[in-house]
């Protein structure tokens, strides 16, 4: 395989929410996350893509005062538009490849 080459589905990080950094791009960073666990309510810096790799998530996000959910399966999208209040809960393990501002939450 060459270097640059990098299976998504079988990565796994030693905790959750682990990464594998794959590129920067003009200030962006395109990491691959493993995780087994919930991250926490947050609000990016600018805009976030989060696309599922492998494994469900359910991501809960604020409008307001009022939570709303969406389940994500394999290469579904979720775009946060900065300032969106969201958190990630997987259900099992999932792999999400995540392009966000280098030095996001």
């Amino acid at each position: 395989m060459p270097k640059n080459f990098t299976d998504l589905t079988s990565f796994k990080a030693e905790q959750p929410w682990g990464s594998k950094n794959l590129a920067l791009i003009e200030g962006a960073s395109v990491r691959l996350h493993w995780t087994d666990t919930p991250y926490k309510w947050h609000i990016n810096e600018g805009s976030e893509v989060f696309m599922v790799i492998s494994g469900e998530v359910d991501m809960k996000y604020k409008i307001g005062a009022a939570i709303h959910s969406v389940q994500l399966g394999p290469l579904d999208v979720f775009v946060a538009e900065e300032g969106d209040e969201h958190v990630a809960h997987p259900i099992g393990e999932a792999r999400i490849l995540v392009i966000e501002k280098q030095n996001s939450v």
